[in-house]
């Protein structure tokens, strides 16, 4: 699995013109579903997107989580993120899950992001989606896993 995540200070997610959700500090994370992707590696992000220390301490560092600052997410899920880029001028997707195993496991995550202390907006899988956000650094990172 793959996210894109960034720290921001608000986000906002549409679809059809209407808003979804928004989030105020927090994370809004783009995750992408590869082929050998499973619930043990979207256990594993979940851990990492909880507990990635980006959120600045009391010195200005990057030392505190999501958990610890009380923070929200807006979770997406975003293909395009699995996407084979090193050749040509058009991007492949061979790496990426098909949408109909791809789905049940970014609903997995959701579900499991739910559980946690955090609040949790996501997106619809598959929708053409708009998201708006504040991005507070900038501060963004690529995970895998």
């Amino acid at each position: 699995m793959i996210a894109l995540l960034q720290r921001v200070t608000w986000g906002r997610l549409r679809i059809g013109g209407e808003t979804r959700g928004e989030i105020g500090q927090g994370l809004v994370v783009l995750v992408g579903v590869e082929k050998d992707d499973d619930a043990a590696k979207a256990d594993r992000l979940l851990h990492r997107l909880l507990n990635y220390r980006v959120f600045a301490d009391a010195e200005g560092r990057m030392n505190r989580s999501l958990l610890e600052i009380g923070g929200e997410w807006l979770l997406v899920s975003q293909f395009t993120l699995a996407a084979t880029t090193d050749k040509g001028l058009r991007p492949g997707f061979s790496s990426a899950m098909p949408p109909a195993e791809a789905e049940p496991l970014f609903d997995y995550l959701v579900q499991q992001a739910r559980r946690q202390p955090c609040r949790v907006v996501s997106g619809v899988f598959g929708a053409d989606m708009q998201i708006g956000l504040e991005n507070d650094g900038p501060v963004t990172f690529m995970l895998r896993v």
